[in-house]
């Protein structure tokens, strides 16, 4: 008895080449895969349609099934990191977590299944454009620092941002008790564009604070950010505030709210350029011995001289410092050029004693007005509601 064979036929998968995005504007095409027959009869079921939409830099990646659904989306960039997503309910779409970067090429490979159970499959690549102009940024204090109560988190960029809601969406601030905070908008003494997370109020000693930036792939406008950025720091223990008042030419180191020490001291000039400034300014960074140069402060030739124990207040250049050729007028006069200035051993035990981010509130009859937000940092001069609204994203 002969038998008559029939001939299986398997159609094998299409791949559907996507044209590359030349520009930063977005572009779509649709990759459509062939279904996977698993042999025998027939079936007169319409294999599901699976399109892939390439899109510009800073734009999401969109697959959709068309007569089925997606069982499995892979987008994979050119050094094997996978861009993750969500599929939609009743899996008829699946979007990108993240955005697609600039100047960097993926590989897409999606699945999709008819009710009857025929799979489709979907291959597909495509490129994003290079930028034109590339964002970076400064992030302060240094990951892993410990720092004082009055330490705002602060990043300033490269270029300028002037889709700031869109930067300020991806930086997202963790801290380890739930402070309450908010991110503020302002120039930076270099003239380049800043932004602040500052707590409503100063820090709780032992606070670890986190900052997430997932910039990678988003359009500042002022050039495109390529990478993402983490970093992190803690509130040392102890709350300290050093109060200065010019009036009494006096500092007072407190610590958890009890006096550790008084020091006479002798602050700006009163009249004129070599006043003091007064308000909250913060630590910026305790700098040693260093020369000062009154010509870089705008004050001519008044001094040029090294000078120890240096504690960085003001971009605009106010120290406290040791000052020992002023000794005659601590705690009886204001005679320096615009520091805080003290003997030699106080301020040898006091720069042991202050960290980066403690908190200076000065106070004073005669300065020259009050620290700007950009100048160091400035922001607990501004009260809460006013710095809030300097956020770029509505509350």
């Amino acid at each position: 008895m002969s038998v008559r064979t029939r001939a299986r036929t398997r159609i094998r998968p299409a791949l559907a080449a996507l044209a590359l995005c030349g520009s930063l504007a977005a572009c779509s095409a649709g990759a459509v895969g062939a279904p996977r027959d698993e042999g025998g009869a027939e079936s007169p079921e319409t294999p599901a349609k699976v399109t892939v939409t390439t899109p510009a830099a800073g734009r999401t990646v969109t697959v959709t099934a068309t007569g089925g659904t997606l069982t499995t989306v892979r987008v994979v960039d050119a050094e094997g990191s996978v861009l993750a997503g969500r599929t939609a309910a009743g899996g008829a779409s699946w979007v990108s977590e993240r955005k697609a970067v600039p100047g960097t090429s993926y590989r897409v490979e999606a699945t999709a299944r008819t009710a009857g159970g025929k799979e489709t499959t979907a291959r597909s690549t495509f490129s994003t454009a290079k930028p034109a102009l590339v964002n970076k940024l400064t992030l302060a204090p240094g990951k892993g620092a410990t720092v004082g109560i009055g330490q705002p988190l602060s990043v300033v960029f490269d270029r300028p941002v002037t889709n700031k809601a869109d930067v300020e969406r991806q930086l997202k601030v963790t801290t380890s008790n739930g402070t309450v905070g908010s991110w503020g908008w302002l120039k930076d003494w270099s003239g380049k564009d800043r932004v602040d997370w500052r707590p409503r109020e100063y820090w709780k000693p032992g606070t670890k604070v986190t900052l997430d930036a997932t910039l990678d792939g988003t359009d500042s406008g002022g050039g495109w950010f390529v990478r993402d950025y983490r970093t992190g720091f803690t509130v040392g223990g102890g709350a300290q505030v050093v109060k200065v008042d010019l009036d009494r030419k006096r500092l007072v180191l407190e610590r958890d709210g009890r006096e550790v020490r008084a020091i006479p001291v002798s602050g700006g000039t009163p009249g004129g350029d070599k006043r003091s400034w007064r308000g909250t300014a913060v630590l910026m960074a305790k700098e040693g011995t260093i020369n000062m140069n009154s010509e870089t402060v705008g004050l001519g030739d008044a001094y040029d001289k090294m000078v120890d124990h240096s504690m960085r207040l003001t971009w605009s250049g106010m120290y406290a410092h040791a000052a020992p050729w002023n000794a005659q007028h601590f705690g009886r006069a204001n005679r320096s050029s615009g520091c805080i200035g003290m003997s030699d051993a106080d301020a040898a035990w006091f720069y042991a004693q202050v960290r980066p981010g403690d908190p200076f509130e000065i106070r004073g009859a005669d300065t020259k007005g009050t620290v700007a937000e950009g100048n160091g940092y400035g922001a607990w001069n501004v009260s809460w509601e006013k710095w809030r609204a300097k956020s770029a994203v509505g509350r």
